[in-house]
C-alpha cells in the first residue's frame, strides 16, 4: 500500500503514486469546510507544533485550520517569541518540544534543508512548510489539486511558472509535482530571476511573457520576493510590470482560455494586474480553499491512517 512515510519534506522525493494519494485523500476532506460544524475527531489527542522561523500568514493559518478541523491540539511557536532569540539552536528547540510528547512539527525556516535537518534528528513527523528557496511541498500539492479539479487530468497540459523563479520554493515544488503527473512545465521571467541551470529540470524557458501566454494552458504567477533580493535583479517594479506583468490586454490575445494562479501574497500591479487576479479565469481563491484540504490530507496520512478511511473520517462527528 502506498504511504507518505514519516515526513513530508519535498515533492522531489515523492512518486507520482504518492502525490496522487495526497490529492485523492484531500477530496473527502474538502466537504468538511462546507459544513456548519467544520470539525471531525480524526486527530483527537494528537499534539502538533507549528514552528515558524519566518513570517507567514496564509500557510500558518491554513495549517491551523487543518489541524483544528481534525481536532488536534496545536501550539504555535514564532521565532520572535521563542528562545531562538536567546541563541537556542533549531535542534534544541525541537528536542525540548519533543520532550513534551508532541506528535508532529510543521516547520517554516529561512534556510534550505532545515526541515530535513530537523526530521533526521527527532522522532515526530515533520512537515516542511517552506525552507529557504528549496521547496514548499503543500503549496505545490494544493496548486496541482486546483488544476486537477479543473482539468480532470494533468497529462499533456501545459503550465508556465512566471516571475521570480530564482527565489521561489513554490516553483520547485510545482515543477517536480507537475512533471511527475504528466504535465509539461515552462518558466518565464528575466534571466536575472531564473536559476542558471533551470533547464536541467526538464522545463521550457521563455524570455517573453507573450510567448508563455501563447504556449500555456495555465499560468502560475509568482510574486517578486523583494525581501530576498540584495539588489540589481530588476531595473524597477514599473519596468517589470511593463515587460513581464500578466495583464488583461495580454491575456485577451491568448489563443485559448488560460487558468490564472498565484500562491500569494500578490504584488498587484507588479507581476499581476488586479483585473486578472479577480477575473473570470482566476482560481486563486480555489487555491486557498484547497490548501486547507491538502494539509488535512497530509496530516491524516502522516498520522498513519490508511488512505481508504478518509471517507469514513469525513463522515465522523
Amino acid at each position: 500500500m502506498t504511504s507518505l512515510g514519516k515526513d513530508l519534506l519535498a515533492l522531489e522525493r515523492l512518486s507520482a503514486e504518492q502525490i496522487s494519494l495526497v490529492l485523492d485523500t484531500a477530496g473527502p476532506f474538502k466537504e468538511i469546510s462546507e459544513r456548519a460544524i467544520k470539525k471531525v475527531p480524526t486527530l483527537r489527542g494528537a499534539t502538533i507544533v507549528n514552528l515558524f522561523f519566518e513570517p507567514s500568514t496564509r500557510t500558518r493559518i491554513s495549517f491551523e485550520f487543518a489541524e483544528k478541523r481534525m481536532s488536534a491540539d496545536t501550539v504555535n511557536v514564532a521565532t520572535a517569541g521563542s528562545s531562538v532569540t536567546k541563541g537556542e539552536t533549531l535542534v534544541d528547540t525541537a528536542r525540548n518540544l519533543e520532550a513534551m510528547r508532541i506528535d508532529m512539527v510543521v516547520i517554516r525556516h529561512t534556510s534550505s534543508g532545515a526541515a530535513q535537518f530537523l526530521a533526521e534528528r527527532i522522532e515526530s513527523n515533520v512537515i516542511n512548510a517552506g525552507d529557504g528557496t528549496h521547496e514548499h511541498p503543500t503549496q505545490g500539492l494544493l496548486d496541482i489539486l486546483t488544476l486537477r479539479d479543473r482539468w480532470g487530468t494533468l497529462t499533456g497540459k501545459r503550465v508556465c511558472i512566471c516571475g521570480d523563479v530564482l527565489h521561489s520554493r513554490v516553483a520547485r515544488s510545482n515543477i517536480w509535482g507537475l512533471t511527475k503527473l504528466g504535465a509539461e512545465v515552462a518558466v518565464c521571467g528575466p534571466r536575472s530571476l531564473l536559476p542558471s541551470a533551470i533547464a536541467d529540470l526538464g522545463v521550457t524557458v521563455f524570455d517573453r511573457i507573450e510567448a508563455a501566454i501563447e504556449w500555456a494552458d495555465a499560468l502560475n504567477v509568482l510574486r517578486l520576493q523583494l525581501e530576498r533580493m540584495l539588489g540589481g535583479f530588476i531595473p524597477s517594479l514599473r519596468e517589470y510590470n511593463r515587460v513581464f506583468g500578466v495583464t488583461r490586454e495580454r491575456l485577451e490575445r491568448a489563443p485559448r482560455d488560460i487558468i490564472i494562479m498565484h500562491p500569494g501574497p500578490m504584488n498587484r500591479g507588479v507581476e499581476i494586474d488586479s483585473d486578472v487576479a479577480d477575473g473570470p479565469h482566476s482560481v486563486i481563491l480555489d487555491q486557498v480553499t484547497n490548501g486547507v484540504a491538502i494539509r488535512m490530507a497530509v496530516l491524516y496520512l502522516l498520522a498513519g491512517n490508511p488512505p481508504g478511511l478518509a471517507d469514513a473520517a469525513k463522515g465522523a462527528v
